[in-house]
């Protein structure tokens, strides 16, 4: 046997190793938190924290990644500890999620705004950037957003998917496919490669069964990142 036969069996056997672990990984309470919105074979799913600066920069990309391929971006709040006015910002995205429509998506709006605010925002000062978005929208929203606690309780139901997971960091972002064998489910961790990523979840999804809704495609060309 020569060098390079022993070569490539080593490569062979790990590549096998690293895919064995990777199943193993994916526990069954991964696999039902980390699958796409029924009636889509491929979706991306992000586990956010309003105020974290880097969610600030992943969001222009995967809200274009989103629009590009026609695919839905489920976003899970996980406001870390250290950040005062996360949590709050959170109850806010959920209520706005309860007053959006397909063609006005109030809840995405808010949050990319809040992002593109994020510096200047303090736990002090965070309503009155969420009446300026009110009023840039044409949209009211009450002082007191959560009388019940719905929301605050919706956000913390996002967290503890989160914790399912073993989310370690913000963002955390996968691209997410309804494969039920192989690997359903991949984190983007080089965000560079989200584009080729989403291609290869389409190609390995070609073949499901037709979902009832129109199948991920590429509207148009987007730059890659």
């Amino acid at each position: 046997m020569t060098n390079k036969t022993v070569l490539r069996i080593a490569v062979l056997l790990g590549l096998a190793l690293v895919a064995t672990i990777a199943l193993r990984a994916q526990t069954p309470g991964q696999l039902n938190i980390l699958k796409p919105p029924a009636g889509a074979k491929v979706a991306l799913v992000e586990f956010a924290d309003l105020e974290c600066p880097d969610c600030a920069r992943a969001a222009p990309l995967i809200e274009e990644a989103s629009k590009a391929y026609n695919i839905p971006a489920v976003v899970y709040d996980f406001p870390l500890p250290q950040h005062p006015w996360s949590f709050e910002a959170a109850v806010v995205a959920h209520y706005l999620k309860t007053k959006s429509t397909p063609k006005n998506d109030l809840a995405t709006k808010y949050r990319l705004y809040i992002y593109e605010n994020q510096p200047a925002i303090t736990a002090q000062n965070l309503r009155s950037y969420v009446d300026k978005f009110a009023q840039a929208n044409g949209i009211s929203i009450p002082f007191v957003v959560d009388p019940q606690g719905k929301f605050a309780a919706s956000v913390r139901a996002d967290k503890d998917k989160g914790i399912a997971v073993n989310i370690q960091h913000t963002p955390t972002l996968y691209v997410v496919t309804a494969k039920t064998s192989g690997t359903p489910f991949v984190e983007v961790v080089d965000r560079t490669n989200l584009f080729n990523m989403i291609d290869q979840a389409i190609a390995e999804t070609r073949n499901l069964p037709a979902s009832k809704t129109e199948t991920a495609t590429k509207k148009s060309p987007a730059t890659k990142k």
